[in-house]
């Protein structure tokens, strides 16, 4: 199957091709809108306590100014990704831009509970433009193989190292500024992105013959709301709560039904064409799972950072940076060296496989342990293993489609990735909080050391069930991924032509 993209022949003159430095401007313009769309995610996090404060709002509220970004964000993607494909990858770039940007400048501002959650969820809507409209620019502007590979090693770092630069931005702003400024932050990062798409995306012309796939884009959405909204709500109640499996089950359906409606569309929202290839099947799948997997690092190990260790916001953010470099360098390696040399099957399996074996060795964390000795090393390990498997798999993931297919299939990555998140988020929440109780139940609950000893229980809970995601992962995409390095193909999608 088809899986690398081609670089065509004769390209325009004056474009890109010609001044090939202008593509690696895009790309630090893609890499910056890429940025403020993951560590957003986690950004605002670190600022609840001082928000929840300043705007008095209960803790049940809480969960809301999370939920309501990866709602929306979550359950509009492959529209997102679909209206790029049918109004153009920049106009919808920057779009997404503008939007995003206003709506945080409005989060910022927000005078009570009601607007910060109304901002939220515009974000998450501007983002589910954004983001797909992003990796798709990034799919058809890079065509070269070993630019290709280079171009999404960054873009894998960035998508990896997000939620870990979420923390430490989010922790110094709200520490020396203000809450608000987990907000207004992405100002800066708008304009900078916006300056340069302006300046250096092209025009991509509207294809009037294709035509959105309404009953589709309900269904889709619809479908995906009903299982965020369901694994959402596993937080602040739980699995036998109406609204946590009615909803997961209304959504299961819904999708079931938009898989029936796209073999019968005769323009699908999403072909089929795009999941049913293996290899870009078996990166879907990577993705999803490391989804999961990678809240096991970032949610509970910035919970015993600073509840067992006591670190600062800040301290927390600077102790994940060792494991950005081994990240950002096991992409670079991944893509432009063990990728084109032996292919996904062992490359993808080895990065997940091994990023379980970091998670496990978290696992013997303990009260007394300390930065340098126990944290740091399985830190730097999970940082290579996500490294390996992250910008490969999301580079075999939207490879080989067609150029009319790359918006929904940039927007199809993104999406296994935010559903990952929100059943990781549900799922490994639910079970800490069901060891914790356990050991309570044996315990005292009043002393603080059975307290603390709980909270450690919790913990490992959830890094053994995150290590056991990533192997069934590895596993899987094992199985699925075809032996040795995908053939280059005839029908992928052009270069952007600036």
């Amino acid at each position: 199957m088809a899986q690398t993209l081609t670089t065509p022949a004769g390209p325009p003159s004056g474009t890109a091709a010609e001044r090939p430095g202008h593509r690696w401007w895009v790309l630090a313009v893609i890499a910056v809108a890429q940025l403020m769309v993951v560590l957003d995610a986690t950004i605002v996090n670190i600022a609840l306590p001082s928000a929840q404060e300043a705007l008095d709002f209960s803790d049940s509220g809480r969960q809301w100014i999370v939920t309501s970004y990866a709602l929306a964000f979550g359950s509009l993607l492959l529209l997102g990704g679909r209206v790029a494909d049918l109004f153009g990858r920049k106009i919808t770039f920057l779009t997404g831009l503008v939007g995003f940007a206003l709506a945080s400048a409005i989060g910022g501002a927000a005078p009570n509970f009601e607007v910060l959650v109304t901002a939220r969820a515009l974000q998450g809507v501007f983002g589910a433009l954004l983001a797909p409209a992003a990796l798709s620019l990034l799919s058809t502007t890079f065509t070269d193989t070993k630019e290709r590979a280079k171009a999404f090693s960054v873009y894998g770092a960035v998508a990896g190292a997000g939620g870990a630069i979420g923390l430490l931005l989010g922790g110094l702003l709200t520490e020396h500024l203000s809450w608000r400024w987990t907000l207004y932050v992405n100002l800066f990062f708008a304009a900078i992105a916006l300056v340069g798409g302006v300046i250096l995306l092209a025009r991509t012309p509207r294809d009037r013959s294709i035509k959105l796939d309404v009953p589709g884009t309900v269904l889709v959405s619809l479908g995906l709301f009903g299982v965020v909204y369901g694994f959402a709500n596993v937080e602040s109640h739980d699995w036998a709560h109406p609204g946590t499996w009615g909803f997961l089950i209304a959504g299961t359906i819904l999708l079931a039904a938009f898989v029936r409606w796209q073999l019968r569309a005769p323009q699908p929202l999403l072909p089929l064409r795009v999941l049913l290839d293996r290899t870009r099947g078996a990166s879907f799948i990577a993705v999803l799972i490391s989804g999961v997997g990678m809240f096991g690092i970032f949610l509970f190990l910035t919970y015993y950072l600073q509840s067992i260790l006591r670190y600062t916001p800040v301290e927390t953010g600077l102790a994940f940076l060792p494991m950005i470099a081994a990240l950002t360098v096991a992409a670079t390696l991944s893509t432009t060296g063990l990728l084109p040399r032996f292919g996904p099957r062992p490359v993808v399996p080895l990065g997940l496989a091994v990023a379980a074996g970091g998670l496990v060795w978290l696992t013997e964390l303990g009260l007394d342990s300390s930065y340098a000795t126990h944290v740091l090393p399985p830190l730097i390990v999970m940082g290579l293993g996500i490294g390996l498997m992250i910008a490969a798999s999301m580079n075999l993931a939207i490879s080989g489609v067609l150029p009319e297919d790359a918006g929904v299939a940039s927007a199809t990555v993104n999406t296994m990735q935010q559903i990952g998140g929100s059943i990781g988020t549900a799922v490994l929440s639910s079970l800490a909080a069901g060891a914790s109780d356990d050991y309570l139940a044996t315990h005292d609950p009043r002393d603080p050391v059975n307290q603390a000893m709980a909270a450690l229980e919790s913990f490992s809970t959830a890094y053994w069930w995150s290590a056991g995601f990533f192997v069934v992962g590895a596993v899987i995409c094992l199985f699925v991924y075809r032996r040795g390095v995908p053939a280059p193909a005839s029908g992928d999608a052009p270069a952007v032509h600036m």
